[in-house]
C-alpha cells in the first residue's frame, strides 16, 4: 500500500535535487526570516518544484511544507516538506543539506526519504519495508555504550541563549568519541540509520524536519522517543534517537542533565553520576 507514497516521495525529492545542485552552483540569493535565519532562491524554487508534483499526483492531500507553500486539506494523509534542509550550510557553500519529504496517515509516517543532492545519497523507507541507501538495505549501528559511540546534534538558528542544548552538548561529548553537529537533523537521522552515527537529540524541531528521518531510524532498527522514553510525536519539544543499545544510557544521562541548575558554571561530568 505505500509503494506508491514512497515512490512518489524518491521522484520529488530526485527532482528537488536537481534544483538544489543547479542553485549550489550560483553565487546564493538570501533573504532572511527574522534576523539570522536564511531562505534562499533555492529553497523557494525546491519547495514550489515538491508542492507541485505533490498537489498533482495527490490533490486530496494536505502539505505542510517549512517555507509556507503547502495547503491543508480535509485529509487523513498529510506530506510534511522540508526543500532545503541546512540552508545556511547551503549558502556558505558546505555541501551537507538535503530534501526531505515524508507522508504521514494521522500522525503516523508511511514513507520517507532524505537525499543529498551534492553526494547522490539517497535515504528511503516505507512502513513495515526496512530502509535503504541507493537502494541497498541499511541498518543502525551494533555500538553497545555511550562511551564508544559517535552522536550528533544541532542548534537552532536563533534564540540560541534559550536553548538548553549547550549542557547536553558539553555532557554527551565528555562521555562518548565525540558528538558532531553537521546542520541538517533530517541528514543526521539518516546517518543514524545508516549506522554513521549511534545517537542523535535535538530540541525544538518542527514535524518537516523529523519525520522521513523518524522512519528511517524505526525501519533501520533504531528507536526514537522523548527524553521521558515516550514515542516521539512530530513536532515534540524533543527527540531521541539511537541505534538502541544505547538509547536508555543515553536517556538516562539526558534526564540527569535536565535536572541540573542551568544558571550553575559548567563542570565536569562525573561519570556514571
Amino acid at each position: 500500500m505505500t509503494k506508491p507514497y514512497l515512490d512518489a516521495a524518491i521522484e520529488t525529492a530526485l527532482e528537488a535535487g536537481k534544483i538544489l545542485r543547479e542553485e549550489y552552483a550560483l553565487p546564493p540569493e538570501i533573504r532572511y526570516k527574522g534576523d539570522v535565519d536564511l531562505v534562499t532562491q533555492a529553497d523557494r524554487r525546491s519547495e514550489q518544484a515538491i508542492v507541485s508534483r505533490l498537489s498533482r499526483l495527490f490533490p486530496e492531500h494536505s502539505i505542510a511544507a517549512e517555507e509556507g507553500m503547502g495547503h491543508v486539506r480535509s485529509s487523513e494523509f498529510r506530506w510534511h516538506v522540508d526543500p532545503l534542509d541546512g540552508t545556511t550550510n547551503f549558502a556558505h557553500k558546505y555541501p551537507c543539506f538535503a530534501v526531505s519529504i515524508a507522508l504521514a496517515q494521522n500522525g503516523i509516517v508511511l514513507a520517507g526519504v532524505v537525499y543529498n543532492p551534492i553526494y547522490d545519497e539517497l535515504f528511503a523507507a516505507a512502513r513495515g519495508e526496512g530502509a535503504t541507501l541507493n537502494g541497498e538495505k541499511i541498518s543502525v549501528s551494533r555500538v553497545p555504550t555511550l562511551s564508544t559511540s559517535l552522536l550528533c546534534t544541532g542548534f537552532p538558528v536563533h534564540k540560541r541563549r534559550a536553548n538548553p542544548n549547550i549542557h547536553y552538548y558539553y555532557d554527551f561529548t565528555l562521555r562518548s568519541h565525540g558528538v558532531r553537529r553537521d546542520g541538517s537533523a533530517a541528514l543526521d537521522l539518516a546517518c543514524v540509520a545508516a549506522g554513521r552515527f549511534d545517537g542523535f537529540w535535538e530540541f525544538g524541531l518542527q514535524p518537516w524536519d523529523t519525520a522521513a528521518g523518524v522512519l528511517l531510524v524505526q525501519e533501520a532498527g533504531g528507536t526514537v522517543s522523548d527524553f521521558e522514553g515516550q514515542p516521539y510525536q512530530l513536532g515534540g519539544p524533543v527527540i531521541l534517537a539511537t541505534n538502541s543499545l544505547i538509547h536508555e544510557e543515553m536517556r538516562e544521562t539526558a534526564i540527569r542533565i535536565s535536572k541540573r541548575d542551568p544558571s550553575a558554571p559548567f563542570q565536569a561530568p562525573i561519570m556514571g553520576d
